[in-house]
């Protein structure tokens, strides 16, 4: 009786994930218009359907997205920090993990890619998603240099400038194609903080090791 229980619930569980991935990939239609939201929130970010692994011409590029910030203290004086090699960390966090985190695979590298698709090589938006790209990504960067910051400094993240590195990949020994290895740099202006970046439940504020951590 009991595994006619599992049985039946875990085939309802399978149905309802292939009907949620069925209405996800399917063309516009009532049911995905009136409750497509609610599609979206079970596909994404874990489910997610697309044709790249079908792609002619797949991504032949390493892209490293480095960060740093002024820190604003209390005695009103801004200490620059360091570039931060967002890209690296995500790496190292993953590096050895057999269920590495979704997030740290993709969250920065997604949100770096929808900024740059919807902003010219001057920064200025070619679209009107730029706006919300732009604040996606300051977001996922202050958390991030604000987890690596904590205990290092004291004060408050003022301003975030970020950059990104490509480098093309080398084509493989057998091919005739011919790339060149010279690297890319793209670096912003620097973005003033407002409240509005502040990640959910985080903050800007910094403080030294001993000294209460961050508040």
């Amino acid at each position: 009786m009991v595994a006619a229980v599992v049985l039946a619930l875990v085939a309802a569980g399978v149905g309802v994930h292939l009907l949620m991935v069925f209405l996800h990939v399917a063309p516009a239609n009532t049911v995905t218009k009136q409750h497509g939201q609610a599609v979206d929130d079970y596909i994404y970010p874990e489910f997610e359907q697309n044709w790249k692994l079908f792609a002619p011409n797949p991504l032949q590029q390493n892209i490293a997205v480095q960060a740093r910030a002024e820190i604003l203290a209390e005695d009103g004086m801004l200490d620059r920090t360091r570039w931060v090699d967002l890209s690296v960390l995500d790496g190292e966090a993953i590096d050895g993990d057999p269920l590495p985190s979704h997030t740290r695979q993709n969250l920065l590298r997604r949100g770096w890619d929808f900024y740059v698709n919807s902003h010219d090589s001057a920064g200025v938006p070619n679209g009107v998603r730029g706006d919300l790209s732009e604040r996606y990504v300051r977001r996922i960067v202050l958390a991030r240099l604000v987890t690596e910051l904590d205990g290092t400094r004291d004060g408050v993240i003022d301003r975030i400038q970020v950059r990104s590195r490509t480098t093309p990949v080398p084509p493989p020994p057998w091919s005739d194609e011919k790339v060149s290895r010279k690297p890319v740099d793209r670096e912003l202006k620097w973005w003033s903080v407002t409240d509005s970046d502040v990640p959910l439940g985080g903050s800007l504020q910094l403080r030294r090791d001993g000294e209460g951590g961050a508040r």
